[in-house]
């Protein structure tokens, strides 16, 4: 017997009861251990920050973690997994800030780094029980006991290990460079940190701005009126720092007269400007303008270093330079672009910084070259006029945040006649990924690891890993190391990894430091206090001697960026190298699966692929599925600012855990951009797991009716029907475990889905009147047999995807039944598909089948008769030539699904087109069903709906399905007639003993309708 189980199930509740099963049955790690002398499967876990609650995209990445590698685990792989936490960064730093009340790094250096980091380390797990709960609900099985944490001593050594051998190899430079600057966090930020600030839409100036010639232009082109140059900008706040313009050599431009002046820009972009309906004066190449010479926007800020050709102020030209938007000259200010500095070095352009590092526009000027643009200076032996200083100046919109800023600027111009149009304009801007402010690109002095020296091999890297979906490998994340930059990797922060790189105070020597032995082994080595903290400040208080001149070696302020520790998770958490010595020789490296978001393509999983390959010059990862972003209902992106964040809890408490992973699974593919509605996890409860739930609550009911016992007794002579679905059960096998095994669970979850569906829909239904017949011979036995065999496959094929309902299942189907079995469907194997099983030709006869009579319901609907209305003949039409024997076969399926009572065969459609019929067709098969019914097939349906009514009764008064009735009835003449013609049929239906006309006795369940217009009172009452 099995445990008797009711037709409907609360999946919140039955999920809590699993829980408990797991947890004191240790079945996670029992899982593992079990699988401990098959093949390694690696898994990578990427750590999330948990200081703030998880959501429903964290519940999206895990479901696809999870379901792989439970996949793997049936499949006989050990898959070990751990947990981590990453704990650095501006994430902790901004929410400490936050709690703090400070708005900047003044007020933390202030405070106190110790105590300030005392306070980081504090709240870096602010949240994780949180997590801990969340994980454990949604079935998402990781070793939370042992997970890493990248604030760990053993872990920042292994990360200094892996920078002192990127040091050794050359990798590792300090650079004067731009790089995006947060003025709000007060540090530099890696390419992939900006990645993810990215904001379209973002409002900007869009003005154009003269510049007044001085010299060089041809003397075809020179005038008595002033002539300017036209140049565009978004950044207003750039224009201090201007000291050249470019132009493209070889487009044309336009010299324009503009009330008693000339203006100088693109002739094509004339229009754009607003210049196009005024004289063109003249046309020139732009080569014919390189060497032009202009007056500074800000005489203060002049700083020709040379009396000879080549001064600041001047005209250059540019590969750059675009014809789609502005004037087609560059405004170029070499402390504020990547372009504009690399411009400046070659050129030898001077620097001008008139701005601060909090983002306002300085009082006290910064002017110089950089170590390249100097080098040319002093090779062209030109003399220098002005070399590196700082000065006071009074610019507009002094104190004020770059952004506030530009308007006093852009007024200053105007006011000065250099201002010839002001629009806005809406662009796509990058911010702080964490604190959401503009970022700068600002000129200043940073630590570089030098990516691009392997940009070869990141590409061929690439070329060995299974993205997944597949575009990802040449588009999102090929397109970005095609366009690799050097990783920015300081941080001018606090709470950090700190950058293993000591400086010599007397000789300037820089050492790099690979451990805490080499450290302590160093001459002179002081300031080591226990316990060991390898954070700043205590980091920073450790010496040595210098070992070119015994100088004081001392720390260099920065820490790194928190990307490299999630990097180099694969290696850090087991403490490499100084343990598990042979992690790159056992199997543990590299992953054959990691799994995260899309917008990781340019955070972890680029991390990852760059640092093994500067580190061991290997790929990382095999597999990846790349999650698609998630969304709200309305395809808008979830903020806590719009109110629109769906939070898991609510989902989960609502619906349950099995119901939402299902849907994460099954709505749309991976990759896919989602919008997620918890309407639609209701919806997929309802038609799916409901629709399983049904078949396995039918199966119970009726076994324990019978008695039913699986694996006992005489073999079983199954039928076609029979035949059929474990035809399909063997093949929907082989699909999920190819579809899994190719990292696809969408179409693996469809898969199972559409089984189900023809499972309850076509089996089930077809097979009823096998299962309620009163005799047990060999066809209920069989009907049983095989409704047993697919109901337990079922539970291991949906083990990775829903594991709560799969176990619930798996407990009552098998481990009830057979003691020796695995206690846990999680400790089972995968199915295996008995191909011999499979038979297509069967499975294509049953889908026409099936198609005749999805078209015999769409015709029934069209003609509004409803299906237990019996109707006189259905004809069929069909395409090909061997399909009428099929369905002469499958004939009596046919006629009960439709309720007819003979099926007929044209040649054509057009035989069907006859006055009283209803036609439906559809890719070549073309059924009819005529619309007029004889008076008897109307008291057969009358019949079938007095069976529905009691039957509903029955459940409504709560009767079990084995208990036997009597039926009592009043009507009129009709009625009654209905009731005694079809009264063995209505008595077998609805385990009638006796259909007693006349008032029910008193404890009757009663109820009145009206069927075809006429009135009938019902009653039903259990038999004792």
């Amino acid at each position: 017997m099995f445990n008797p189980v009711d037709s409907k199930t609360n999946f919140p509740k039955l999920e809590e009861s699993i829980l408990g099963l797991w947890k004191s049955q240790n079945v996670f790690q029992r899982s593992v251990e079990a699988r401990k002398e098959g093949p390694r499967f690696v898994f990578f876990e990427g750590p999330p920050f948990a200081n703030g609650s998880p959501g429903i995209h964290h519940v999206l990445a895990r479901a696809f973690k999870d379901i792989i590698v439970r996949y793997k685990v049936m499949k006989g792989f050990y898959v070990p997994r751990i947990a981590g936490w990453d704990t650095h960064g501006l994430p902790i730093e901004l929410e400490m800030e936050k709690q703090l009340g400070f708005s900047g790094k003044n007020q933390i250096e202030k405070y106190g780094i110790e105590e300030f980091n005392k306070r980081c380390r504090e709240n870096v797990f602010s949240y994780v029980k949180e997590w801990d709960s969340l994980t454990e609900r949604i079935a998402y099985w990781v070793d939370l006991e042992h997970a890493y944490k990248t604030m760990d001593n053993t872990y920042i050594e292994s990360v200094w290990w892996a920078l002192k051998k990127m040091w050794d190899k050359g990798f590792i430079y300090q650079g004067y460079r731009v790089t995006p600057h947060c003025p709000r966090c007060g540090t530099s930020l890696s390419s992939h940190e900006v990645a993810l600030g990215y904001k379209d839409d973002t409002e900007d100036p869009s003005v154009y701005i003269k510049f007044r010639v001085v010299k060089g232009l041809p003397d075809r082109l020179a005038k008595e009126e002033p002539v300017f140059l036209l140049a565009w900008t978004t950044t207003p706040w750039t224009l201090p720092g201007n000291t050249a313009l470019a132009v493209a050599p070889e487009a044309k431009y336009a010299v324009v007269e503009v009330d008693g002046e000339y203006i100088i820009l693109a002739d094509a972009l004339r229009e754009p400007a607003g210049l196009g309906e005024y004289k063109v004066a003249a046309r020139v190449k732009g080569s014919e303008l390189v060497g032009v010479q202009y007056e500074p926007l800000y005489t203060q800020i002049d700083i020709r270093y040379s009396q000879g050709d080549k001064p600041a102020y001047r005209v250059i030209e540019g590969d750059f330079v675009s014809m789609d938007e502005g004037t087609g000259i560059v405004h170029i200010a070499p402390a504020y672009g990547e372009i504009d500095f690399a411009v400046g070095e070659k050129e030898g352009l001077p620097l001008v910084h008139a701005v601060e590092l909090d983002g306002t526009v300085t009082t006290n000027l910064v002017t110089g070259f950089t170590p390249r643009a100097l080098e040319y200076i002093q090779k062209s032996e030109v003399p220098v006029m002005f070399g590196p200083a700082r000065r006071k100046i009074d610019l507009p919109g002094a104190g004020k945040f770059v952004k506030d800023a530009d308007k006093d600027i852009l007024n200053d111009l105007k006011s000065r006649g250099l201002l010839l149009r002001s629009e806005t304009i809406k662009h796509t801007y990058p911010f702080c990924w964490r604190c959401e402010s503009p970022l700068l690109y600002y000129a200043k002095e940073t630590w570089h690891i030098k990516t691009t020296a392997v940009k070869e091999r990141l590409l061929s890297g690439n070329e060995e890993i299974n993205w997944y979906p597949e575009h990802i490998k040449y588009g999102r994340f090929g397109d970005w190391l095609e366009n690799n930059v050097d990783w920015a990797l300081s941080r001018e922060r606090y709470w950090g990894t700190p950058l293993p790189v000591w400086r010599c105070q007397s000789c300037g020597a820089f050492e790099c430091i690979g451990g805490m032995d080499d450290l302590k082994k160093k001459k002179g080595f002081s300031g080591f206090k226990e316990p060991l903290d390898l954070h700043r400040p205590f980091v920073d208080e450790l010496t040595f001697n210098c070992s070119k001149c015994k100088g004081e070696m001392r720390r260099v302020p920065e820490v790194i960026d928190c990307w490299f520790d999630a990097g180099a998770m694969p290696f850090a958490q087991f403490h490499y190298p100084f343990q598990n010595e042979t992690l790159l020789e056992d199997g543990r490296f590299p992953a054959d699966y990691i799994c995260e978001a899309i917008d990781q393509t340019r955070g972890w999983f680029y991390s990852l692929h760059a640092i093994s390959t500067l580190l061991f010059d290997r790929p990382c990862y095999k597999n990846v599925i790349c999650l698609g972003l998630i969304l709200d209902a309305k395809g808008e992106k979830m903020s806590k600012r719009k109110g629109n964040v769906v939070w898991p809890w609510e989902v989960i408490n609502q619906y349950g855990a099995d119901p939402l992973r299902w849907y994460l699974f099954t709505a749309t593919s991976p990759g896919n951009q989602r919008q997620f509605d918890a309407k639609q996890v209701q919806e997929v409860s309802r038609r799916f797991l409901a629709t399983l739930w049904n078949v396995y609550s039918f199966f119970i009911t009726y076994a324990n009716i019978d008695r039913f016992t699986p694996g006992k007794g005489a073999k079983i002579a199954p039928s076609e029907l029979d035949r059929w679905i474990i035809s399909e059960l063997n093949q929907l096998i082989a699909d999920v475990d190819g579809g899994l095994d190719g990292y696809n669970p969408t179409e693996a979850g469809r898969k199972i889905e559409a089984f189900v569906d023809d499972l309850s829909n076509w089996y089930v239904r077809r097979s009823r009147r096998r299962f309620w017949k009163s005799e047990s011979d060999a066809d209920k036995l069989a009907a049983y047999t095989t409704l047993y065999e697919c109901l337990v496959a079922l539970t291991k094929l949906l083990a990775p995807f829903t594991p709560f309902l799969a176990e619930v299942l798996y407990q009552n189907l098998v481990v009830a039944a057979f003691p020796d079995a695995p206690d846990s469907v999680h400790l089972a194997d995968f199915p295996v598909a008995d191909k011999a099983k499979i038979d297509k030709k069967l499975s294509a006869d049953t889908r026409l089948a099936m198609k005749v009579c999805s078209l015999g319901r769409a015709a029934r609907s069209q003609a509004g008769i409803k299906v237990r209305q019996p109707l006189a003949h259905l004809v069929v039409s069909l395409a090909g030539s061997g399909e009428r024997k099929v369905l002469e076969r499958l004939k009596p399926q046919i006629l009960e699904e439709l309720n007819v009572k003979e099926l007929k065969f044209v040649d054509s459609e057009a035989e069907l087109a006859k006055p009283g019929y209803e036609v439906v067709s559809e890719g070549g098969h073309s059924v009819a069903i005529s619309k007029e019914i004889p008076p008897e097939l109307v008291a057969e349906g009358v019949a079938r709906e007095i069976v529905r009514r009691l039957q509903t009764m029955r459940r409504s008064a709560g009767f079990d399905i084995a208990d036997h009735i009597v039926t009592y009835y009043q009507g009129d003449d009709y009625i009654k007639r209905v009731m005694a013609d079809f009264a063995d049929y209505i008595k077998q239906e609805t385990l009638s003993r006796e259909l007693a006309e006349g008032v029910p006795e008193e404890d009757a369940f009663t109820e009145r309708h009206n069927l075809s217009g006429h009135d009938i009172s019902l009653g039903v009452k259990r038999l004792a």
